[in-house]
């Protein structure tokens, strides 16, 4: 962004800080506000209303449950937190524990970073809880233990010890925003952006992420990593917007903040709901809040799946745009078309197959003859190559290959640009590659081809990751 767009969205975000007020106050009740902010209570209306949320594992309310509280039938893992606890304050997630306990008998777990926590240690943090140290108001609170969630293999590789969670921000019922939250190393785990957490904003219409903040700056890739944060779907998103009206509705907010997290094995879990959600997620998804909120003040909304119509409508179906812009990349689903041009520029255009696993592009023999580069298939005969390559003898096919190549790219003036080794379904192959120009969407590159007898399949290319370099593959895209 310049620094004149920053500027002006600023003023667009500063504004919504006092703006924000006119649509707490009116649309959500005392009475419903209290039951949101008391987690214990927020979980019971979910359960009765058969929303999903993390399984309660025990309860202490005061300083005599505590001295009688077994914490022999905790779990190795588990989250602790304040039941009126704000801004993640007070969470402690505890990951697993330590066989060996400590020399007095006593438990030791382990929660972020490693750092290892005794009994002793839980117990005092239950006397914070209990005297209100986490509290909204600084009053006498009640701590619980609940059920911790088990990170699904989608968020493995972006997430820090902890697990991720969408915010939805749901208005007259209808989800207006969304952002996935994610927890980094600076954030001990938790998915708070106050702590160090990522914010990523999502597309309502198919649940792809877009922009990604942290510490109030737009950042590219998960820290440390070379991980680009937009582009990745979410899993069961019909479902998470469902959920996020559904609560909602039980809790007859009218603007709220619904935290799903998703579980490994349970699917969607909602953590929360925010009578007064932060304004993160606007920089979170580049767009300020009250425009969306004005879109649908006045709506007349009768059923959860016409609100998730109106949602998607209204406020997605940019991510293209949006992450192409950022990235300077195009988005392509996994079955594209391909120009592959000639030697006299008229080109073919073909169905192709986008392979993460494939390392190379692969393109079908008959097809480059018709391209004009059958000599190809002579020149290749000519090195008089093995005709078959097995587990005995292809590491001394591999020092000659290596050979040729070296030859072929000093020397070589014809279309055989080098020859490998490839691993298939049913054994090795040797094969010939060509040089290729492409065109996919209005991308121009130059691909250095496998040539393959795909004539009894489908796609009669397969674009391998070498070639993906200018692209973001979304596996929803048709």
């Amino acid at each position: 962004m310049n620094i004149i767009k920053d500027f002006i969205f600023s003023q667009k975000i500063l504004g919504m800080n006092a703006r924000n007020l006119s649509y707490i106050k009116p649309y959500n009740k005392k009475k419903w506000i209290r039951i949101v902010d008391n987690k214990i209570t927020f979980k019971k209306v979910l359960e009765k209303n058969d929303i999903p949320t993390p399984k309660l594992i025990g309860l202490i309310q005061d300083y005599s449950q505590l001295n009688e509280f077994d914490f022999t039938k905790l779990p190795k893992s588990f989250v602790l937190k304040p039941t009126n606890g704000f801004g993640g304050e007070g969470i402690l997630v505890i990951f697993g524990e330590d066989k060996k306990g400590s020399s007095s008998g006593e438990r030791i777990w382990v929660k972020g970073k490693g750092v290892k926590i005794t009994e002793s240690d839980l117990i005092n943090h239950i006397k914070n809880i209990l005297d209100g140290t986490y509290s909204r108001t600084n009053s006498p609170d009640i701590a619980f233990f609940e059920e911790r969630i088990k990170i699904t293999k989608q968020f493995k590789s972006i997430a820090y010890k902890g697990i991720p969670d969408i915010r939805v921000i749901v208005f007259n019922r209808v989800p207006v925003m969304a952002m996935l939250r994610i927890p980094t190393k600076k954030s001990d785990g938790k998915a708070n952006l106050h702590q160090g957490g990522i914010g990523v904003g999502i597309d309502l219409a198919n649940g792809i992420t877009t922009n990604a903040i942290m510490d109030g700056n737009l950042i590219e890739y998960v820290p440390e990593t070379k991980i680009i944060l937009s582009g990745i779907k979410i899993p069961y998103w019909d479902k998470i917007l469902e959920i996020s009206v559904r609560t909602a509705d039980a809790t007859n907010m009218g603007y709220t903040g619904i935290d799903i997290s998703l579980d490994r094995d349970e699917g969607p879990v909602v953590l929360e709901a925010n009578a007064r959600p932060g304004l993160a997620i606007q920089f979170a998804n580049l767009a300020p809040l009250k425009e969306r909120l004005e879109k649908i003040a006045n709506l007349k909304i009768k059923t959860v799946k016409r609100a998730i119509q109106i949602s998607k409508n209204l406020f997605g179906g940019e991510i293209e745009e949006e992450v192409e812009e950022i990235t300077g990349k195009t988005l392509i689903g996994l079955k594209i078309k391909t120009n592959i041009f000639g030697l006299d520029e008229r080109y073919s255009e073909v169905d192709t197959k986008v392979d993460t696993g494939a390392d190379s592009s692969s393109v079908d023999a008959t097809l480059i003859e018709e391209l004009g580069f059958g000599s190809v298939f002579e020149e290749f005969r000519q090195l008089n190559l093995p005709n078959e390559v097995n587990e005995k003898n292809r590491f001394e096919i591999n020092k000659l290959t290596d050979k040729i190549n070296l030859d072929l790219k000093n020397n070589n003036s014809g279309y055989l640009k080098k020859v490998a080794i490839v691993k298939a379904g049913n054994g090795f192959s040797l094969r010939p590659y060509v040089q290729l120009k492409l065109k996919i969407e209005n991308v121009y590159i130059i691909s250095t081809c496998s040539i393959v007898d795909r004539s009894h399949l489908k796609f009669k290319m397969l674009l391998g990751k070498k070639d993906m370099k200018n692209f973001i593959i979304d596996p929803t895209k048709r």
